[in-house]
C-alpha cells in the first residue's frame, strides 16, 4: 500500500499535516506529535506504508498511532495497492499523474497506455485544428489522421506550432511533422476508422459532414472558427444528444435566411485565428476528445462553447434535438456504439 502518485504531504503546523491540495481529496491530519509529523512528512508514493509502523524506530511513536494514521488515509482514498508502476515519460506523464488521483485503483498509466489503441482524425488544420491535433499527440493518442491541403498562411503562425519558415507549405505535412515533433511514436496513417472525427470549419459547419458521420456511428466534436469568435461543440456522440444539423435547422427557425447565409459562408475564405482564443479553444476540444477516449464525463451532449476577444472566456450555451431532425431515432442498424 501506498501514497496515490503525484500527493505531497504538506506542513500546516509543528502538530499538523495535509496531504494532497486539491479539495476534491485533500485531507489535514491534526492533532500529531511533532515525531509523528516528522514521521509522516518522509512518506511519499515509493512508501509501503504497510511496512511503515514497523520504521518506527528512533522515531518516538507509537506504532499502533501509526497504523491508525495509515487507516486514516486509506478511508480518504489517497492510498492505493500495490507496487510502484512504471513512470511514463514525456507531457502524457502528467495526465497520468492527474488520473492516478482520479482513479479508483489509482492506475493513470493505464488509462494513458489504452490511448496509444486510438485514432483520432482532425479535419481542418488552421491553427485551433493544429492545437488540438498536437494536444491530443502528447497525451498519447497513438494515431492521428490529419487533413488539410491548404497552405501555412503568415497569419497562421503562433502558438499553436506553425512557424515563419511553414508559411506557403501544405498544412497537413507540416501538422505530421511537428506530431512526430511532440510524440515520435505517433502514427498519422491507419486503416481502421477513426474513434473521433475533430471537424474545424470556417464561417460555418458544413451541412452534408455530420449527417454522414451520425449514420455512420462516428462520434465528432464539431468546431466553428467565425469572424470574431470560435465556437467549440457540440461533441456528438450518434444516437445521443442534438448534432450539427440540429443546430442548423434551430437557427434557421430563428433567422429564416441562415441557410443562405451558411452557403455562402462555406465558400468563403480561411477565417483568422487570434492567438489567445486558439489557446484556449484547442485545450477545450483536446479535453473534450480524451474525456471520450477516457470513458470519462466530458462535453455534455448539445454543449457548445463561443470563446472570443478580448477576454477569451468561454460562454457555454446548451442545444436541444430538435424534431425535425431524426438524428436520434435512426435506425440501431446505422448508430454504432462510441468509441
Amino acid at each position: 500500500m501506498r501514497l496515490r502518485t503525484g500527493l505531497r504531504v504538506l506542513r500546516r503546523g509543528a502538530t499538523e499535516l495535509q496531504v494532497g491540495t486539491d479539495p476534491r481529496w485533500a485531507v489535514r491530519l491534526p492533532d500529531l506529535t511533532p515525531a509523528e509529523a516528522d514521521l509522516l512528512q518522509t512518506v511519499d508514493a515509493r512508501t509501503d506504508l504497510t511496512r511503515l509502523a514497523h520504521l518506527v524506530a528512533g522515531h518516538d511513536v507509537d506504532p499502533g498511532r501509526v497504523r491508525a494514521l495509515v487507516d486514516a488515509l486509506t478511508e480518504a482514498r489517497l492510498t492505493t495497492d500495490g507496487p510502484p508502476r512504471a513512470v511514463l515519460r514525456g507531457p502524457a506523464a502528467v495526465d497520468a499523474a492527474v488520473w492516478s488521483l482520479l482513479r479508483a485503483d489509482g492506475d493513470g498509466d493505464g488509462v494513458v497506455r489504452a490511448r496509444a489503441d486510438r485514432v483520432v482524425a482532425v479535419l481542418g488544420l488552421g491553427p485551433t485544428g493544429l492545437g488540438i491535433a498536437v494536444g491530443l499527440a502528447a497525451a498519447g493518442v497513438g494515431t492521428l489522421l490529419v487533413d488539410d491541403d491548404r497552405p501555412v498562411r503568415s497569419t497562421d503562425v503562433g502558438p499553436s506550432g506553425y512557424r515563419w519558415a511553414d508559411a506557403g507549405a501544405v498544412r497537413e505535412h507540416v501538422a505530421a511533422r511537428l506530431l512526430r515533433d511532440v510524440a515520435p511514436h505517433v502514427s498519422t496513417s491507419s486503416d481502421t476508422s477513426p474513434d473521433v472525427v475533430v471537424l474545424v470549419e470556417d464561417g460555418a459547419a458544413d451541412p452534408g459532414r455530420g449527417p454522414v458521420l451520425v449514420a455512420r456511428g462516428v462520434a465528432h466534436l464539431g468546431i466553428v472558427v467565425r469572424e470574431a469568435d470560435t465556437v467549440v461543440g457540440p461533441f456528438v456522440a450518434p444516437g445521443t444528444g442534438p448534432c450539427l444539423r440540429c443546430l442548423d435547422l434551430h437557427r434557421a427557425d430563428t433567422d429564416p435566411s441562415w441557410p443562405t447565409i451558411a452557403a455562402q459562408l462555406q465558400v468563403g475564405g480561411m477565417a483568422d485565428e487570434a492567438g489567445p482564443v486558439v489557446a484556449v479553444c484547442a485545450g477545450l476540444g483536446a479535453a473534450a476528445v480524451l474525456a471520450h477516449l477516457d470513458r470519462a464525463p466530458g462535453l455534455a451532449p448539445g454543449a457548445t462553447f463561443e470563446v472570443a476577444l478580448p477576454d477569451a472566456v468561454p460562454r457555454r450555451r446548451t442545444w436541444a434535438v430538435h424534431p425535425e431532425c431524426g438524428c436520434t431515432a435512426l435506425p440501431a442498424s446505422l448508430v454504432g456504439a462510441p468509441g
